[in-house]
C-alpha cells in the first residue's frame, strides 16, 4: 500500500509541474487552495480539511491525518478591454474601440498533496499547487502597445514541504519551505521596445518564455481556544525569485518579479454538530514588489530600479464559508469571497494585459465519502462581472483618453481524497 502511494505521488507531481497554468481571483492570487476550500469561499486558515491545507496554514496539516489528495479545476476567465477618448494626430490609426482578450480562455489547474503522521503529534507533508498568474491573449493588435497580438502569460508553481507539530492537544504550529517556479511571456508590446521607453529595448517583448526559481517560507498557528471554536493565523514571506533576464527591459529592477508576502487570520465555529462556519481575513502585500507596485506613470525607463509597473497596491480579502454534514456520506459547502481592487482607475492602461479586477465571488461544493477512507470532492465558483473605467489613464503623449477593463470568471473542480487511519 505504501509503495502505491509513492507511485501515485511521483506521477502526479510530475504532471502538476508540467501542467499548472494561470489562475487569478484575489488580485492575481487564488481565492483558496484545494477543491474543498474553493467550495467554501477560500476560507480555511482555521479549518484544515485535506493535504492542500499547508498552502493556507501549515499548522493544519497535523490535524488532517494520513491522506493523499489530487484534483483538477477547470478555470474560465472572460476578459476584455476598450479604449475611448484617444486623440492621436492625423495619420495615426484610430485606436478607439473594444479589444477581446480571450485568445485563450480555458485552463486546467491541477493540485496535489500528501500528508503523513510520523508521530501522533508530528506530521510531514508536501503540497503542490498553482499560485495565481496573469494571462491575456488579445485577438487583435492594440496599436497603442505594439504590433501583433498583445498579451502576457505568467505561471507560478509552489512545491511546499511542510513540518507541523502539536505543542498541546489543541494547539499546533507549522512551517513550510515554499519552493517556487515561475515563467513569463509577453507579446505585442513593441512600442515600448525603444531607448525612449526602456533601459534594455532588446528585452521587452516577444522574447518567448523565460523562467525563474526562488524560495520563501510560510508559518502558521492553529488552536482550539474554546469548545467548538478554533482560531488560526498564518504568514507567508515574500518569495524571492530570480530575475526574468529576457524581460529585464520590461520589469523594474532589471527583470525582478518576486511573489508578494501575505498574512491571514481565521476563525472556525462549529455552530451545530453537523455544521461549521469559517471566516478568514487575508492581506496581500502587492505593494512590496516594485515590478507590480510601481505606478505606470513613473518617469524612469522600463526595467530601471524604479521603472514603471502595474500600479498595484496591497489589498484585503474577506472569505466566508460553511459546510454541513447532510448524512454520513454527504457534506455540502458554500461560500463568499470579497477582495479589494488592486489598482486605481488611473492605472488601467498597463493593466489592459493584467486585468485582475474581479472582487465578488460565490461558491458551492460537496464531498461524497466512499468506502475505505476514500472521497470525491466537487466545487464551483463564480466571480461576478466587474467593469473598471479608466480616468485619464492613457498618457497625453499617446493621445490621452482611457483604457477600460471588464472581467468575470467561472471555475469547476473535482478532487479525489484518500485518508488512511
Amino acid at each position: 500500500m505504501r509503495s502505491t502511494f509513492r507511485s501515485y505521488l511521483a506521477a502526479l507531481l510530475f504532471t502538476v509541474v508540467l501542467a499548472v497554468p494561470a489562475l487569478a481571483t484575489d488580485g492575481y492570487l487564488a481565492t483558496g487552495y484545494g477543491v474543498k476550500q474553493q467550495g467554501q469561499g477560500g476560507a480555511g486558515v482555521a479549518l484544515p480539511e485535506d493535504s492542500l491545507a499547508a498552502a493556507t496554514n501549515p499548522a493544519g496539516m497535523v490535524f488532517v491525518g494520513n491522506r493523499f489528495d489530487f484534483g483538477v479545476s477547470f478555470f474560465r476567465p472572460i476578459r476584455s478591454g476598450a479604449i475611448s477618448g484617444n486623440q492621436l494626430p492625423p495619420g495615426y490609426p484610430n485606436v478607439n474601440g473594444s479589444y477581446d482578450a480571450n485568445g485563450r480562455k480555458n485552463f486546467f489547474i491541477p493540485e496535489l498533496g500528501y500528508n503523513r503522521l510520523i508521530r501522533p503529534r508530528i506530521s510531514l507533508s508536501i503540497s503542490v499547487y498553482g499560485n495565481g498568474g496573469m494571462n491575456t491573449v488579445f485577438l487583435a493588435p492594440i496599436p497603442l502597445l505594439g504590433t501583433g497580438r498583445a498579451g502576457v502569460n505568467l505561471v507560478q508553481l509552489f512545491v511546499a514541504p511542510t513540518l507541523a507539530f502539536k505543542v498541546s492537544k489543541r494547539n499546533a504550529f507549522g512551517i513550510s519551505l515554499n519552493l517556487a517556479y515561475q515563467r513569463f511571456q509577453a507579446e505585442g508590446l513593441q512600442n515600448f521596445a525603444s531607448p525612449a521607453y526602456s533601459s534594455d529595448p532588446a528585452n521587452v517583448t516577444n522574447r518567448g518564455y523565460d523562467s525563474s526559481v526562488g524560495a520563501g517560507v510560510r508559518v502558521g498557528w492553529l488552536g482550539e481556544v474554546l469548545r467548538n471554536v478554533t482560531l488560526g493565523a498564518t504568514f507567508q514571506s515574500k518569495t524571492y525569485m530570480g530575475k526574468f533576464n529576457r524581460y529585464r527591459g520590461l520589469f523594474a529592477e532589471q527583470g525582478g518579479f518576486d511573489i508578494p508576502a501575505n498574512f491571514a487570520g481565521g476563525i472556525a465555529v462549529k455552530v451545530h454538530p453537523r455544521a461549521t462556519v469559517a471566516f478568514d481575513v487575508e492581506r496581500i502585500l502587492y505593494g512590496q514588489v516594485k515590478s507590480i507596485a510601481n505606478l505606470g506613470s513613473n518617469p524612469a525607463l522600463l526595467g530601471a530600479a524604479n521603472g514603471p509597473g502595474f500600479g498595484w497596491h496591497d489589498i484585503t480579502a474577506y472569505k466566508l464559508g460553511a459546510n454541513y454534514k447532510a448524512n454520513s456520506a454527504l457534506t455540502l459547502r458554500a461560500g463568499y469571497n470579497h477582495s479589494g481592487l488592486p489598482f486605481a482607475n488611473t492605472q488601467t492602461f498597463f493593466n489592459l494585459v493584467a486585468p485582475g479586477i474581479v472582487q465578488n465571488h460565490v461558491s458551492a461544493g460537496a464531498t461524497w465519502r466512499l468506502r475505505g477512507g476514500k472521497e470525491i470532492n466537487f466545487a464551483y465558483f463564480h466571480a461576478f462581472q466587474r467593469t473598471l473605467n479608466g480616468v485619464s489613464s492613457i498618457p497625453p503623449s499617446a493621445g490621452g483618453g482611457n483604457a477600460n477593463l471588464r472581467m468575470h470568471q467561472n471555475s469547476a473542480g473535482i478532487s479525489f481524497g484518500w485518508r488512511r487511519e
